[in-house]
Formats: C-alpha cells, structure tokens, sequence
C-alpha cells in the first residue's frame, strides 16, 4: 500500500537548517537512504521555500478565482515537499514517519489507487 508522508517545516527545523545546513542536510539524506535501502522508498520531491514564495490560487464556486501571494495555510508549519512510500499498512508509514530524526510535523496519506 502506497502512503504519502508530506513533510511541514517547523520554525525548528528552519533555524536548524539556517544554523547549519550540511548537518542538517546529512541527518535528512540519512533517513532518506534508509528508506530507500530498505526497499519502501517510492519517490519524492523537496520543494522551494526558502527564496521564492509560493501563490495561491483559489475558486469559487461560481468559478471565479482569486490568487495571493503565499501560502494556503499559513501558521508555523509550511510544506516543504513529500515522499510516497510503499509499505504493508498504516502503521508501518507512522512508524517511519516517526523515524524521521530533523523536526518536521509529517502528515501521512493513503494514496488512492486507480482502479
């Protein structure tokens, strides 16, 4: 069963990075490898959030849109990226979310598979 574990940076986690960036980076690519070693790591991406800010774009539902600029949400946690893993069940994915050693929040979702 595949899981998405989306990845929120705390104000933690950007003063780790901030203070020193390889460190961080090492621990991060550590957890990475781990799960790539043991065969759950599906793919993922990390996404920009330090020097462009994302837009936002939002319609109603008489189909009009209007865009900010930022975030959806905003608040101390931002999404930072994802990845999909492909483990036996819900528990195995909180289990390594949990492993996850940097302070991000991490919020897992069941992929939904096409029939």
């Amino acid at each position: 069963m595949k899981y998405a574990l989306v990845i929120f940076e705390t104000d933690e986690s950007r003063r780790r990075i901030q203070a020193d960036r390889v460190a961080y980076r090492k621990e991060y690519e550590g957890w990475i490898g781990t799960l790539a070693t043991a065969g759950k790591l599906v793919g993922g991406d990390a996404l920009e959030t330090e020097h462009v800010r994302p837009a936002t774009v939002r319609t109603a539902a008489d189909g009009t849109t209007t865009v900010t600029d930022g975030p959806a949400h905003t608040g101390e946690e931002t999404l930072g990226g994802w990845f999909v893993v492909d483990v036996a069940d819900r528990e195995e994915a909180v289990e390594l979310a949990r492993s996850l050693p940097t302070p991000e929040t991490v919020e897992i979702r069941p992929i939904l598979e096409s029939a």
